[in-house]
């Protein structure tokens, strides 16, 4: 018999919420125990969702013995400090995306995990969900030919909060971090590696990115034209080009959505997805499911996976000119 997993939310902002909910779908999963740096707030959120213990400090809440997994929901700035508080108590980690501000950071932490032998992946919950696994499963079935071309934009206009987190530089702010890692994601996953990448960006009055463009050639001759931005509407869509026909992820494509498949003829097969929940429920799983076979990461969305991912955002704010506070870059 499987065993049932005490979780533990390290956060407990819209996200947190949004995961917690989804913990509920899943029968090994148990949410034990949900951490703050206020009290109220975090007892709120037990209260909201029968969450056991409530903890007004993250190291209470790590000191906390019963904790199996802790999913990491605190803000990008938040990744690389949580992360190693964790793994330093031994406790497996789903940490959110981005991983962390930098791929130094982001070394570090699997490092510490590897050493201590812990669980540790990136919560990039859109690899995991029915509409992108069925995409990969079309593609390697041969169901467009060979892929040539990936044009992926996560382009939306959310409302102007100056000292929100989309828009502070002290709180990791800007449009890459937060959304142009989903194209930048896809494109590598079902591209490949990166072989040249051009990008320039755009920027608010507050210093953060709000627009960045990005054009990749991927290793086996692959291309992809990459958008993200959080000062204009867009599709929010992804289409995958084949020799033979083309996939449609259609609007907020990085959520579980329907796809297109379209052969050559401009026929179209609609698919549609009906599944409980946000989404979150999938990477939840995947990590109960590593732990259960005892192992440190996952295969399906590997380490490695995670330090191409962070390696190429890197790269794209040294080219784009996009920078943060210098105290958040620190390992």
């Amino acid at each position: 018999m499987k065993k049932k997993y005490n979780w533990g939310i390290l956060g407990a902002g819209n996200i947190a919420r949004k995961f917690a909910s989804d913990l509920k779908l899943l029968p090994a999963a148990k949410l034990y125990a949900v951490g703050s740096r206020s009290l109220e707030r975090a007892e709120s959120f037990a209260s909201e969702f029968s969450v056991q213990k409530a903890y007004g400090t993250y190291e209470d809440f790590i000191s906390d013995p019963e904790i199996d997994i802790v999913y990491i929901a605190s803000r990008h700035i938040g990744h690389y400090p949580d992360t190693l508080l964790c793994l330093n108590h031994g406790k497996p980690v789903l940490c959110e995306k981005p991983i962390a501000m930098n791929r130094h950071q982001f070394r570090k932490m699997r490092a510490l995990a590897e050493s201590k032998r812990l669980f540790f992946m990136e919560a990039l919950w859109t690899r995991f969900i029915p509409s992108f696994l069925k995409t990969m499963e079309l593609i390697r079935d041969g169901a467009i030919g060979e892929v040539r071309l990936i044009e992926s934009d996560f382009c939306f206009c959310p409302p102007y909060q100056e000292e929100g987190r989309l828009f502070n530089p002290e709180l990791g702010g800007g449009t890459l971090l937060d959304v142009g890692i989903y194209p930048l994601f896809i494109a590598l996953e079902l591209g490949g590696d990166i072989k040249e990448i051009q990008a320039m960006a755009n920027f608010g009055k507050t210093g953060v990115d709000t627009m960045c463009h990005m054009l990749a050639r991927h290793t086996g001759g692959v291309m992809s034209v990459l958008s993200c931005s959080i000062v204009n509407q867009g599709n929010v869509e992804t289409i995958v080009q084949g020799t033979k026909g083309r996939i449609r992820l259609n609007k907020w494509w990085h959520t579980p959505t329907s796809i297109d498949l379209i052969d050559a003829n401009d026929r179209v097969e609609h698919i549609e997805f009906d599944e409980p929940g946000f989404g979150y429920q999938y990477e939840a799983q995947e990590v109960m499911d590593c732990l259960d076979q005892n192992l440190i990461q996952s295969s399906k969305f590997s380490l490695a996976q995670s330090d191409r991912l962070i390696t190429a955002l890197d790269r794209v704010r040294e080219l784009a000119g996009i920078k943060y506070p210098q105290r958040l870059e620190k390992v």
